[in-house]
């Protein structure tokens, strides 16, 4: 048995690219931009980037051609493939893709674009409590006492 799947987390480096196929299926291509920090020999730190071509199809394709902006962050998963061409040097260079790809958008949505109320991003998380607590009092005055602490 054999495996050929990678992950990837990273920026657009540009708009995505939508064309269709010959046979009217729809590709979109992006370009994702990974960067990644190491200390070099002489102790400082050095940023290295590197880039991918992800093409994702069908549906997919449409939706995301529709939803991603050149800056927005990815996470993208599919089937790791070196692509061999030659480049306008007459050189030969090789590019890392990823086929196959199931792309989603980890770009916050505005409030307006989800369905909620005025602009802007929601920063705080939902208010959760545990089963069975008591909702705060948020009245004037009322302090928790040190003796009710749990712990």
């Amino acid at each position: 048995m054999t495996l050929n799947k990678m992950m990837i987390i990273g920026n657009l480096g540009a708009d995505p690219e939508l064309r269709y196929t010959p046979g009217g299926k729809a590709v979109t291509d992006l370009r994702v931009a990974v960067n990644n920090n190491q200390r070099g020999p002489d102790g400082e730190w050095v940023e290295e980037t590197l880039w991918f071509r992800v093409s994702v199809w069908e549906q997919a394709a449409e939706r995301l051609a529709e939803q991603l902006r050149k800056g927005n962050k990815v996470y993208a998963e599919g089937q790791l493939r070196v692509r061999e061409f030659e480049g306008r040097d007459g050189e030969k260079r090789q590019s890392l893709e990823l086929a196959f790809a199931r792309v989603v958008n980890l770009e916050r949505r505005p409030r307006d674009e989800g369905g909620g109320s005025g602009g802007g991003y929601d920063d705080a998380p939902p208010a959760v409590r545990p089963r069975g607590a008591e909702p705060r009092s948020s009245a004037p005055g009322a302090e928790m006492d040190v003796d009710d602490i749990p712990f």
